[in-house]
């Protein structure tokens, strides 16, 4: 089976100068490429995917919901309609960035009783802890990339792909992904500890894949973990429906059964 990591963007503009996209199977790595805007990158998921006729695992790197108390105040029984939400109301959530949102200048952290998701709060790598979706704007904010990432995931899920943990499992599977726990520790934005990284790494690179990534810490993050996924493909093709009724409404992230691996 091959896997296909990618790591996302929520930048307005020149979205496609930081999207980059890799895929593995068995551990090696076979393409990595930037270049796609988010639609582009979609696009390109939903024609290919009959080319994987024996599975597809697709990571996407952002948040698929917000906390359950989120969708139940919007009146969303179901994840699907919370897509359906942002899709309209997103962009005009990013402009005025009203509670539960912060992270605009001027507009700082709410007191909210939940601000994370509960599989935001196991979501740490190195001492560094996932940020919440409601976060958009600041270091390390997914919210943005987030709000721009989930209308498009209803356009995957009627492509035929099954969207984990909330449908029943499928040939064709996308799930969250959080990068830094496939990458481990490693100070990713210094290009010297990223070749360092690869110098130690397990796995043996091409001279232009080690070069992009080498050169990006977002080519480093998606190859990272399409290489991770790739070691994993035996469970990420065999990934159940939850059952659960939070993580119904609020997702869930995939991690490597150990996340030293």
């Amino acid at each position: 089976m091959d896997v296909v990591a990618i790591d996302w963007s929520g930048a307005k503009i020149g979205a496609a100068s930081r999207i980059w996209a890799a895929r593995a199977r068995g551990g090696v790595l076979l393409e990595l490429q930037g270049g796609r805007d988010r639609t582009e990158v979609i696009d390109h998921l939903i024609a290919g995917r009959d080319q994987f006729p024996d599975g597809l695992t697709v990571g996407l790197d952002f948040a698929f919901s917000f906390p359950a108390w989120f969708l139940r105040e919007r009146a969303c029984s179901e994840v699907g309609a919370l897509w359906h939400i942002v899709a309209v109301e997103g962009e005009q959530w990013l402009a005025d960035c009203l509670p539960p949102f912060w992270g605009r200048p001027g507009r700082s952290r709410p007191d909210l009783a939940v601000p994370f998701r509960r599989c935001e709060l196991t979501a740490t790598a190195g001492g560094i802890a996932a940020k919440s979706a409601f976060q958009i704007g600041g270091a390390g904010a997914v919210g943005t990339g987030s709000i721009r990432g989930m209308p498009h995931l209803p356009r995957l899920r009627e492509a035929g792909f099954g969207i984990w943990p909330f449908d029943p499992p499928s040939l064709w599977t996308v799930v969250e992904i959080y990068p830094r726990l496939l990458t481990g520790a490693v100070h990713k934005r210094n290009a010297e500890h990223r070749t360092r990284y690869l110098a130690g790494s397990p796995w043996s690179l091409s001279g232009p894949f080690s070069s992009a990534i080498g050169g990006s810490e977002d080519a480093f993050d998606a190859a990272i973990s399409a290489l991770v996924m790739s070691r994993h493909s035996a469970q990420l093709a065999s990934l159940p429906q939850t059952v659960d009724p939070v993580t119904l409404l609020e997702g869930d992230v995939w991690r490597p059964p150990t996340l030293d691996s």
